[in-house]
């Protein structure tokens, strides 16, 4: 864990190098006291400029302002360019650097060049004052080019950041509306569930009724349908309501190659309620549209409750789908369905060598995390990601529920 130490609310290692810079400012005043032009009163202007370096990140306008009249100073003084005079070079580049338009840049610049003038004509030397004019531009020119390079990286670096926020909020935000919309889709779905359960219960209740008298054993029967049918309900109605309930959802499938698409190859209506009987339908659905799809079924398949077995046809629409959509046309898909004591299990693979698509797949889908969630309802697993040898693999395994069984229909 990183601790960002701070004083007076800046970075405690930024303050350190500032008070590096403005200790070194006051060094080249202190030691030339004696022997420059103004002796200690020039020391003194060299002290003033350390001190106003201190606030050249928070403050670089009014720091360079300062440090250009106390320059300006010295040269309607006549004392000429000292050693302390490098606090000027760093004014300009913090100027350049930190401040918050380049057009304050700018002006510290053409104040710099009207300096480098003044201070060449207080040269002292045999040579022609324009040299000493060359060499002060192209130090203080050299140094204004850094602040700018430097100023450059830097806010190219706070736009890269604001960016990479600004998408995080977004995909959280994407990834709160696909949840939402699963379940509501969810919700929809059992609703159907429910609604059948309560017909089948008011029949066979009618039913027992009216076979009470006539024929006891029948009429038994019939109330033990509506007790298991009732149970049964029940159960899905918890699921629903348990899901609905949580206030974080579960995380999204994040592993390199995620195929989260979720569109169907044939719309089925969302209001009718899709059994396993129909999966060979779905399977020649894909088939035409260039899947090769192996299809296996192992162990005895037991009689599943109409919303496990819904969300079971749901998960292989897609994971078929997004076999078609990644891996291609012609991609060969292997479908197993794994029916043990205790559970169902859903695995689909593909090989991942078919044609691709004309147009490429829109990324950002949420195929993945629609199936986690209606994996999640029936307390299920599911494994999604990479093969070594290549391709994809979705895994489901949904645990059978103690209640599940066949509903047997006793009309009055």
């Amino acid at each position: 864990m990183t601790v960002n130490r701070t004083l007076f609310g800046r970075p405690l290692r930024g303050v350190g190098f500032d008070v590096l810079v403005s200790g070194m400012v006051v060094f080249f005043g202190v030691v030339g006291a004696v022997a420059q032009p103004g002796g200690w009163l020039a020391t003194l202007v060299g002290v003033g400029m350390a001190v106003a370096l201190l606030f050249r990140r928070s403050h670089p306008a009014a720091v360079a302002a300062v440090v250009g009249a106390l320059a300006l100073s010295q040269v309607i003084a006549g004392w000429g360019p000292l050693a302390f005079d490098v606090g000027v070079l760093v004014a300009v580049y913090s100027v350049v650097k930190y401040a918050d338009r380049l057009r304050d840049g700018v002006l510290a610049g053409l104040a710099a060049a009207v300096g480098v003038v003044l201070a060449a004509l207080q040269v002292d030397g045999a040579g022609p004052w324009w040299g000493s004019a060359i060499y002060f531009g192209l130090v203080t020119g050299a140094v204004w080019l850094v602040g700018l390079n430097v100023r450059t990286r830097r806010l190219y670096v706070l736009s890269l950041e604001d960016r990479a926020a600004t998408l995080e909020r977004e995909r959280e935000a994407e990834a709160r509306a696909a949840v939402a919309g699963e379940r509501t889709r969810i919700a929809r779905e059992l609703h159907d569930v429910v609604a059948h359960s309560m017909a089948v219960m008011i029949v066979q209740a009618d039913g027992a009724r009216f076979m009470l008298d006539r024929d006891p054993e029948t009429a038994r029967q019939a109330v033990k349908v509506v007790a298991d049918t009732g149970r049964q309900a029940l159960e899905e109605m918890r699921r629903l309501v348990g899901v609905l309930r949580e206030t974080t959802p579960p995380e999204p499938a994040t592993e390199p190659g995620d195929a989260t698409g979720g569109t169907a190859v044939s719309g089925d209506p969302e209001h009718r309620r899709l059994a396993l009987t129909e999966l060979p339908t779905l399977l020649d659905r894909f088939r035409a549209a260039g899947l090769n799809v192996r299809h296996a079924v192992t162990g005895t398949p037991p009689a599943l409750p109409p919303g496990l077995e819904l969300t079971v046809y749901r998960v292989v629409q897609e994971a078929l789908t997004n076999a078609l959509k990644h891996a291609g046309v012609g991609a060969d898909v292997e479908l197993t369905l794994e029916h043990t004591a205790d559970a169902v299990v859903v695995r689909v693979v593909d090989d991942g060598h078919g044609r691709p698509v004309v147009r490429p797949a829109p990324s950002g889908g949420h195929g993945l995390v629609g199936m986690r969630e209606r994996v999640g309802v029936y307390d299920g697993t599911l494994t999604a990601g990479p093969r070594l040898a290549g391709g994809w693999q979705v895994e489901v395994r949904l645990p059978l529920p103690s209640t599940a069984g066949a509903t047997e229909v006793i009309a009055a």
